[in-house]
């Protein structure tokens, strides 16, 4: 797709990157048969190929309307366009651009504004932990976009007690590594996330557990927080690139010593973040060498089970009778290219996977923070979901990503659970019999 910049965006990094991507658009529109929001609106705009075009047209200094934006937030960021795309457009990076750039020349309305920067500054703070609890306590109070979002009660740890991993404090600046009978060989970090920890704190344990089981210790440096995707995702680059130099700071010690194998993250999302370090920081003198260095070691949880595959199917012994469905979320499928890994595992290890026998690409419309900002088209891709993923009879859906697991749990009574959890309660069972 020819491009002609408009001097505005000439020799500038936004302009030349999102000019380098247009140029690889053959205008074929394979990409629309796989949007979920084209799929549901049926418009042009609503597509990656309209979108693509929106965004040309602003680089070349094209009128930019509330119009726009709203056509460019309605993107779930899914990135199936990707996978789709025979021409490699990199679509995820294209929107970002086109976001910020329309976002500085296109104000909000107050009332969006708000909520945007709660979101931001929010689900990001220290006291999300402690809002979130007051949340429980009044959730049949809260309107029903919040309401989805309030587990009713925190969930309960699936292994009990007796089998869960002491957690002594680590030397070097990292506190919580998980203690297992013998001294592993193999260390990993761990990003424990922003939002998991309050809302489904036992994810984190049972990676804990599961890692221990399979001869991996756990660590995780002080300091580190939110990945940044969500900042990065309601165009906040400076924060986002905050968040990001914070987390780079907190591991560099134990990267650079050698110390980790891998950085690991046990939500898709934050795992595919992790992994755009690089790029975020590609032009940063400062941090260019080290984002490198982080991305290179970032893993989505999953890519670790081929390795705990042998051990952990000697302390299962034996098939699983628990029918699960599994959910590939957006951020590991196209996001990180990763596909068919979970289930091809679990099976492995005794477990009885279902894929969806429709849709399986299509997103289920949490994407972040986009069942908050945009509730109806994101309920409408969750049921959606629910419907491919029940038709089989699983009797529990299981996931990679937090933001997945809550937003299909709200509209189902079928459990919504990580894989993680699942090895974890399969392991306790193991143990006790």
């Amino acid at each position: 797709m020819q491009t002609n910049l408009s001097p505005e965006f000439q020799n500038t990094p936004e302009g030349e990157e999102g000019e380098a991507i247009l140029r690889k658009c053959v205008h074929c529109g394979f990409c629309n048969a796989t949007c979920p929001t084209y799929q549901l609106l049926g418009n042009e705009l609503d597509g990656p190929r309209g979108r693509i075009y929106l965004i040309k047209q602003v680089l070349e200094g094209a009128p930019v309307t509330a119009s726009t934006q709203q056509h460019l937030d309605r993107c779930l960021t899914c990135r199936s366009c990707e996978t789709t795309c025979p021409s490699g457009v990199e679509f995820g990076h294209l929107i970002d651009i086109g976001r910020e750039l329309v976002d500085a020349r296109v104000p909000r309305p107050p009332g969006e504004r708000t909520v945007r920067w709660l979101l931001k500054e929010g689900v990001t703070s220290s006291l999300f932990a402690p809002a979130m609890r007051f949340a429980r306590v009044v959730r049949p109070l809260l309107p029903a976009v919040l309401r989805d979002k309030v587990p009713a009660t925190s969930m309960p740890e699936a292994a009990p007690t007796a089998t869960r991993a002491a957690a002594p404090a680590a030397s070097g600046g990292t506190v919580g590594s998980a203690a297992i009978a013998r001294e592993p060989a193999r260390k990993v970090l761990l990003l424990t996330g922003c939002v998991q920890p309050a809302l489904l704190p036992n994810i984190n344990e049972a990676t804990r557990r599961v890692l221990a089981a399979g001869g991996i210790e756990v660590q995780i440096a002080s300091g580190a927080g939110c990945c940044g995707a969500i900042r990065h995702h309601l165009s906040d680059r400076a924060g986002a690139l905050a968040d990001m130099r914070r987390n780079i700071d907190a591991w560099w010690p134990l990267v650079a010593a050698a110390e980790v194998e891998a950085i690991v993250s046990n939500a898709s999302g934050c795992s595919v973040m992790i992994k755009d370090y690089a790029h975020a920081f590609r032009g940063d003198a400062a941090y260019a060498v080290k984002a490198q260095r982080v991305s290179a070691l970032a893993r989505d949880l999953s890519e670790l089970l081929p390795d705990l595959v042998p051990k952990l199917a000697v302390q299962l012994r034996g098939a699983s009778s628990e029918a699960l469905v599994f959910h590939a979320p957006c951020t590991l499928q196209h996001g990180q290219g990763i596909r068919g890994g979970v289930e091809r595992e679990l099976t492995a290890l005794g477990f009885h996977v279902q894929a969806p026998p429709h849709e399986a690409h299509f997103c289920c419309g949490s994407a972040g923070t986009y069942s908050l900002l945009q509730p109806e088209l994101a309920k409408q891709l969750r049921d959606r979901k629910l419907k491919n993923l029940e038709q089989g009879g699983a009797t529990c859906i299981a996931s990679a990503n937090i933001g997945c697991i809550q937003h299909l749990q709200s509209g189902t009574a079928t459990p919504v659970r990580h894989w993680i959890e699942i090895v974890d309660a399969a392991l306790a069972t193991a143990r006790s019999s």
